[in-house]
């Protein structure tokens, strides 16, 4: 997202917001202000676990500013790394980061982005005092119609909190490169109500226990639809997979386990007699790979994985997303004209 273009926007926000508060404190018609009744008990044990949520954790949620995006993050330990997005930082190093507290932006440097699952960890040069880290939780014991939080800056609106549900959980998604994404196929995805907008990405999203179970990434689009949002269909990544690769990244510089199958080819989607995705064409096959251990070689046409149908690389990235490292499966592929199988124990990224 252009800076520019979002502060220009949260601008323009700001003065509709102004309006309609002025409108609606304008027509209640209420005179004396004795006619407003309590809220049933529920709804103020609900309201208070709201504000209780947010009070623990907002602190912990950053705004971060990179030359040519603005993104959120999440302070992750006290020594100051923040977990984000990696097409939050996209190929910057240096950032600027505005705590929730709305003070002078701090400085910050990559310490590693890992596109491959959409993560990266960055670090303030200067943590200060009183630096809260946030609570990351089993995203594993995520529940559908579980009540969550999603914490953040969309386009630019620094300390936002948006209210949904779990609407689904084990998603795979493939995430696009234009507008900066790093075309990432993640699994296990956390998919919310909760409204996830331009600069929501790096996040929280947050449990009724102040428990982080996932980080807002992107949302769904259909381009049928005339700007191509589809309301309401969020995804974050899920926190057990957060943890696993910002505790590498901070303790080695990088990611060593990435716990993601790879068949070890490079390939293209191919097109059939008519024109359809038709499979996957092996490029080249990695030396001591899993698909060189199977047998396969360049010129070999990938159209299943599993029980999963491979039309494009797409659609094996999503299969190889859903499978660990070492799972041993079933490959179909065509050569010279004819279908054939082999078992194969899938490497790993």
């Amino acid at each position: 997202m252009d800076v520019t273009r979002t502060r220009v926007l949260v601008a323009a926000l700001a003065a509709v917001a102004l309006v309609g508060g002025c409108s609606s404190s304008g027509s209640s018609g209420d005179s004396g202000g004795s006619t407003t009744q309590a809220a049933p008990a529920a709804a103020n044990d609900l309201q208070d676990d709201y504000q209780k949520v947010i009070k623990d954790v907002l602190p912990s949620v950053v705004q971060i500013d990179a030359a040519e995006s603005l993104g959120s993050g999440v302070v992750y330990d006290d020594k100051g790394h923040i977990v984000t997005n990696a097409h939050v930082v996209g190929e910057e190093k240096t950032f600027k980061v505005t705590t929730a507290t709305g003070e002078q932006a701090l400085t910050a440097r990559l310490v590693a982005a890992y596109p491959e699952q959409d993560l990266a960890v960055v670090k303030l040069d200067d943590p200060p005092g009183g630096l809260k880290a946030a609570a990351f939780g089993d995203s594993t014991k995520a529940e559908v119609g579980q009540i969550v939080l999603a914490m953040g800056s969309p386009l630019g609106l620094s300390s936002s909190v948006t209210q949904g549900i779990v609407s689904a959980t084990g998603r795979t998604v493939s995430e696009g490169r234009t507008g900066g994404g790093t075309g990432a196929t993640i699994g296990n995805m956390v998919q919310t109500s909760a409204a996830i907008n331009p600069g929501n990405s790096g996040g929280a999203l947050v449990d009724l226990g102040g428990q982080v179970i996932g980080i807002p990434t992107l949302a769904a689009t259909d381009p049928d639809m005339g700007d191509g949002a589809a309301p309401g269909i969020g995804f974050a990544i899920p926190s057990s997979m957060v943890k696993t690769v910002a505790d590498q990244i901070i303790k080695d510089g990088k990611v060593t386990d990435s716990g993601r199958a790879a068949l070890g080819i490079t390939g293209r989607t191919v097109l059939g007699d008519d024109y359809r995705p038709a499979g996957v064409a092996v490029v080249e096959v990695t030396k001591d790979g899993a698909a060189a251990g199977a047998g396969l070689r360049a010129g070999d046409i990938v159209t299943g994985l599993g029980d999963a149908e491979i039309t494009t690389i797409e659609s094996l990235s999503e299969a190889l997303a859903a499978d660990r490292p070492g799972q041993k499966t079933r490959v179909t592929y065509v050569r010279d004209g004819d279908e054939k199988s082999a078992e194969v124990t899938l490497g790993e990224m």
